[in-house]
């Protein structure tokens, strides 16, 4: 039988490659979006685990509001990164700096 402590321990585990994810790989940004990505799911695993447990809807239904930032977040996120390898020809970290101002 799956309990609540394996949901919450896959989680925990996403959620530590997600933040591993972003602390060790600083030069691509593709990278670090999946990083986030990572993160966000384990976060929709914890609300859709803990709605399981109270039987309880509203922690599935923002798990849907959660999904759907997410991926606005990568869809924009990646056009923007599209547009700027158009125009520097590089998606490097450090080449971001440029865009300030």
């Amino acid at each position: 039988m799956v309990g609540l402590e394996h949901y919450l321990t896959v989680s925990a585990m996403l959620f530590v490659i997600g933040i591993f994810g972003i602390f060790v790989n600083r030069k691509n940004i593709i990278i670090i979006l999946m990083s986030i990505e990572i993160i966000l799911m384990s976060v929709t695993i914890n609300l859709v685990a803990f709605s399981s447990f109270m039987q309880d809807l509203v922690g599935q239904v923002f798990t849907l509001f959660v999904l759907t930032v997410a991926a606005a977040e990568a869809s924009i996120g990646l056009a923007i990164l599209v547009c700027f390898f158009r125009s520097r020809g590089s998606i490097l970290v450090d080449d971001v700096n440029v865009m300030k101002g």
